[in-house]
């Protein structure tokens, strides 16, 4: 089973449009193939991006917290118990990584794999959610 990270921005596109990967990626949450992996510091920040991007317009607050609800349901919940930070340039896609690294994750999927450049020393390898669905024999 992979262990997986999703980067805020693979959850905003995948809320924003019912096409694409990052939406088919969402969809598949609980697949037995693979398992999301989740932080305190992560969710708030999906809840703060969510609300701030989508609630008022294809969903609304209560809908972005039932989404986090089964988000937390059906992913390994991990502790972070140590800062690397600062590594990045952006501090945000620091705790993405710092999540990775601590769920020993196989995929980050991201849009901006750039900003994690190095994440592959930790033995994280940065996707797009296209690539993931290829991997899981998927792709359309």
């Amino acid at each position: 089973m992979y262990q997986v990270v999703v980067d805020t921005n693979v959850l905003v596109a995948a809320l924003l449009s019912n096409r694409g990967a990052s939406h088919r990626v969402l969809r598949m949450v609980g697949d037995d193939r693979w398992r999301m992996n989740l932080s305190v510091p992560l969710v708030l920040e999906y809840e703060q991006t969510l609300k701030r991007i989508c609630a008022g317009g294809p969903l609304s607050g209560g809908d972005v917290d039932d989404i986090l609800a089964f988000l937390c349901a059906n992913s390994n919940l991990r502790p972070i118990f140590f800062l690397w930070r600062p590594l990045l340039p952006d501090f945000k896609d620091d705790l993405v990584l710092e999540l990775a690294v601590e769920s020993r994750a196989d995929f980050l999927l991201t849009f901006n794999t750039r900003d994690f450049a190095g994440a592959d020393r930790f033995g994280v390898r940065v996707i797009r959610p296209r690539e993931f669905l290829a991997i899981l024999g998927e792709a359309s």
